[in-house]
């Protein structure tokens, strides 16, 4: 079995709008070209139609993107041959090595005191179990403070079942404090000497559907398998432990670890003029989880960048800076795209002016935030109020900007972030609905004209966004 690589668990964090959100200063005047431009920009996204063609094409024509798999493989061919069809320059593909987990097949039920089957998936990087399944006793606890606070044998040879529920929020706060379950509860619970750990999913759908995602061992504890069970089944649990009676579980997985593979990052570029060296970064990422086609998370993406990169290569002039759109390899399994597009261009970092992601789905943009040098927000008080026709509130000076940028961000590139509406995103999100019939059309277009016009402005302006210090 391959060792799994460290995966990286971040919080949606856009900033919340609040009260004590810094307002921004009065904003530089943009030139007459590039207000019109942007304009027509809007206008023509609002009517484009191939973000929702991409986004159709990814998920009908390749379908689930998981790392290290055939629909890996097929995703970066089918990302080269489209980005060359529509007309993007110096279309290529940086390998990466990722990983390459099968998840196998998974029984999950309970045995006693009342015996049904429960939906749930194995959490992407878990181990399998023994042919048998493993059979034992179970003990819940809320989260995993709860977990921490408990006593060996309270825990050793039982099933711990995290029972934590995930809170619907607009700006996707409340997966940050859900995921912490699914990326750690299995370390967790094995230092206490569980043999295996179920979480209630981590997702807001009421549906009988299970979230999987990635999952991470330690080298110095014990490995024992993970799974995650759909809300209604987790309800089912929990009354069946409140019955006062014992409660016994039992798990059969066939996941395993496979050797790893060769994926790739793919590029496209619409290039600059006068200050072609210099980069405007879009990233989305191209692989997705296996339990369905990844419409939302993250095809939507991949057609927001790539429909609003190729509107702006549509313009009779080029934008002075070049506009790059990278679609990642690995964002779900590990992030191997975006540490190796670091190493891959570190000669040319500094001339990433700044850097956008899209991997929130495909819902409309409310709010808009930057992390910026402060002595260049009125360049961002200009982008704000091009935006204000597409209804975006500012939401500060402290934007993370995605996962897959992260590394960038953390060296000091500046980052954008339009916040979209993640209400129902988690309804979908790494479970088997994330398919193309979510999509909206007219919400997936506003998105692709928020992009669009923050990377035209981003490659017109004469100033660069500064340059903040590295986190690492």
């Amino acid at each position: 079995m391959k060792k799994l690589l460290p995966l990286l668990f971040s919080a949606l964090c856009l900033p919340a709008l609040a009260n004590d959100v810094e307002p921004l200063p009065p904003p530089v005047e943009l030139d007459k070209l590039v207000r019109d431009n942007v304009a027509a920009l809007q206008e023509r996204a609002m009517k484009d139609p191939r973000a929702y063609e991409i986004v159709a094409g990814l998920t009908t024509e390749v379908g689930p993107r998981l790392a290290g798999t055939a629909g890996d493989r097929a995703g970066v061919a089918w990302a080269m041959a489209r980005l060359r069809e529509l007309g993007f320059k110096n279309v290529r593909a940086e390998s990466v090595e990722v990983p390459h987990w099968e998840r196998g097949t998974l029984e999950a039920e309970i045995v006693a005191p009342f015996p049904q089957q429960l939906v749930a998936v194995s959490l992407g990087g878990s181990i399998g179990t023994p042919e048998e399944g493993i059979t034992a006793p179970v003990v819940m606890v809320e989260n995993l403070e709860a977990l921490s606070a408990m006593k060996p044998a309270d825990v050793r040879g039982r099933i711990v079942f995290i029972n934590e529920r995930m809170r619907r929020e607009r700006d996707g706060s409340g997966y940050g404090p859900a995921v912490a379950k699914r990326s750690r509860g299995a370390v967790e619970a094995a230092r206490l000497g569980a043999v295996g750990v179920v979480i209630r999913t981590v997702g807001t759908s009421n549906n009988r559907i299970a979230h999987t995602g990635g999952m991470r061992y330690q080298d110095d504890v014990r490995r024992i398998p993970a799974i995650a069970i759909s809300n209604p089944d987790a309800d089912l649990l929990e009354r069946q432990v409140a019955s006062g009676r014992d409660v016994s579980f039992r798990i059969r997985s066939t996941a395993r670890y496979l050797p790893n593979e060769m994926s790739a990052n793919v590029i496209g570029e619409i290039p600059g003029r006068g200050k072609k060296d210099e980069i405007v970064l879009l990233a989305a990422h191209l692989d997705s989880w296996d339990l369905a086609t990844g419409a939302h998370d993250d095809a939507a993406g991949v057609g927001i960048v790539t429909a609003a990169a190729r509107l702006i290569g549509d313009l009779r002039r080029a934008p002075e800076r070049t506009i790059r759109v990278v679609l990642y390899a690995n964002e779900e399994f590990g992030l191997s795209g975006a540490r190796q597009y670091v190493k891959e261009n570190a000669d040319t970092l500094d001339r990433h002016v700044i850097a956008m992601e899209a991997d929130f789905g495909a819902g409309r943009v409310w709010q808009f935030a930057s992390r910026v040098a402060p002595e260049r927000l009125p360049l961002i008080a200009a982008m704000q109020e091009m935006l204000a026709p597409l209804g975006i509130e500012w939401a500060g000076n402290a934007a993370y900007g995605g996962a897959d940028i992260g590394p960038l961000r953390d060296l000091g590139v500046p980052v954008l972030q339009p916040g979209q509406d993640g209400t129902y995103y988690f309804d979908v999100h790494h479970n088997v609905n994330d398919t193309l019939d979510k999509i909206d059309r007219d919400d997936l277009n506003q998105n692709v004209a928020v992009y669009a016009t923050l990377a035209y402005i981003a490659a017109m302006v004469d100033e660069d966004f500064g340059r903040l210090p590295a986190s690492r």
